[in-house]
């Protein structure tokens, strides 16, 4: 509840500040003029998307430190929730500034389009922007995203880095909030620099010094059963890598066809030198190719990323429900879990074919002194409140939810009914 309230303190007070100077300086000035309140109306929606942007830019740059107050869950939660807003107000921006300018010179609204383009600075590109911005945002609507490939949805995100370049410079060049206000243009310039050095920090540097330091090559790749397949690694220095059980990694499979993809997988076990593990279900065209790479293939990983772990605990008992390949994580987060720390363990299959390490969690509860329990069956013979019966001191306890999207928030809604607080539910859906 912190974390939810907390962003949205922030968000309001950022907003303000952007927001503020260049409105009380310079826009605000400029509304007793001929079309001036649709001006002011085009310059505050402009100046609210390219905000939103920005945010959107900081979510996206894996700042640890926003890793861990909101969890990887909560991080994408914040970014599709906002992603729709900055296309909005930005295109918004855009038709009333049009207006604007067209009752201004006393000309038609199309006339004017053709002027901007013609004789205003940077409008062409800033028009390649807004066409992107709008690109992207059709293609985001739930119905068209689910039919399009992970690996092309990826590059033709990219793309927004590139809209958001290329209208920068005509915001902040033409922009009335700015033209003459060298203040308001040094603050976004630098808030613009600092997220920019966000992004190249935290998805790019960190990303090759900890590939290139630790030079991960795959040792073995291992059939678990129904497409899921476990591949272990091998390489340098990991005793030195920081990762608690149940993060993630970005990884990227540097050969053909493969290398220019980043997709995330958590660790299925943590670090054993000179070794490390995941297990990948082959749902799409790039996870189900993982089968087929060949031993001495070199990775680039990204991360560790996530606060699905242990250090997220706040009560001393805890309950792990797993559902599917949502397991990898659960068997993780258990090799941090102490000695004599009696968790109980659900794990959730449609089928025996479908219950994957369940052998390796049932060992790992065992040296823990507690308990697993295997729901096998469709979701009408083994409904999700079979677990409250199954765990009568549920709300006493800390509960670790991992699996598909659907399967999370199901899990959720029953450990909310059951009593369970929410600074103590933590959970990590597996997006595909």
């Amino acid at each position: 509840m912190f974390s939810f309230y907390g962003v949205l303190v922030l968000i309001g007070l950022g907003m303000g500040l952007v927001l503020g100077l260049p409105l009380v300086d310079g826009t605000l000035s400029e509304v007793h003029l001929h079309g001036g309140f649709t001006m002011f109306l085009g310059s505050t929606t402009g100046l609210a998307g390219t905000y939103l942007a920005l945010v959107m830019v900081v979510l996206a740059s894996r700042t640890p430190a926003l890793e861990r107050m909101l969890g990887q869950d909560g991080v994408m939660h914040w970014h599709r929730r906002l992603a729709p807003w900055p296309i909005i107000l930005i295109s918004a921006h855009a038709v009333l500034l049009t207006f604007a300018y067209a009752e201004s010179a006393k000309q038609g609204v199309w006339s004017e389009v053709g002027v901007l383009l013609r004789t205003f600075p940077n409008m062409v590109t800033a028009t390649v922007a807004l066409g992107i911005m709008v690109l992207i945002g059709v293609v985001s609507i739930r119905q068209i995203r689910t039919r399009i490939p992970r690996e092309r949805w990826w590059l033709l995100h990219l793309l927004l880095y590139a809209a958001l370049i290329l209208a920068f410079a005509h915001e902040v060049v033409l922009g009335p909030s700015f033209v003459r206000h060298p203040l308001a243009q040094v603050s976004w310039t630098v808030a613009w620099l600092i997220a920019a050095a966000l992004v190249l920090t935290f998805r790019v540097g960190m990303p090759v010094y900890r590939s290139l330091r630790h030079r991960l090559r795959v040792v073995e790749v291992k059939p678990e059963g129904s497409g899921v397949v476990s591949i272990t690694l091998e390489g340098r220095e990991l005793e030195r890598l920081a990762i608690a059980g149940g993060q993630f990694f970005e990884w990227r499979f540097l050969t053909k066809g493969m290398w220019w993809q980043a997709h995330p997988f958590t660790v299925s076990g943590l670090p054993r030198p000179p070794y490390l593990r995941l297990t990948v279900q082959g749902v799409g065209d790039f996870t189900r190719a993982i089968r087929n790479v060949k031993v001495g293939t070199a990775v680039a990983v990204e991360g560790p990323y996530g606060a699905f772990t242990v250090h997220a605990q706040r009560r001393r008992s805890v309950l792990l429900i797993a559902g599917g390949v949502g397991v990898t994580a659960l068997r993780a987060l258990l090799e941090d879990l102490p000695a004599k720390s009696r968790p109980i363990v659900v794990l959730r299959a449609s089928s025996d074919d479908e219950l994957f390490l369940a052998d390796e969690v049932e060992e790992l509860v065992r040296q823990r002194k507690g308990v697993t329990h295997r729901l096998i069956g469709s979701r009408h013979d083994v409904p999700m409140d079979t677990i409250v019966r199954l765990v009568p001191d549920l709300a006493k306890r800390d509960v670790y939810i991992s699996g598909s999207a659907e399967f999370v928030r199901d899990a959720v809604a029953m450990a909310h009914q059951a009593g369970v607080a929410p600074e103590a539910l933590h959970h990590e859906a597996y997006v595909i």
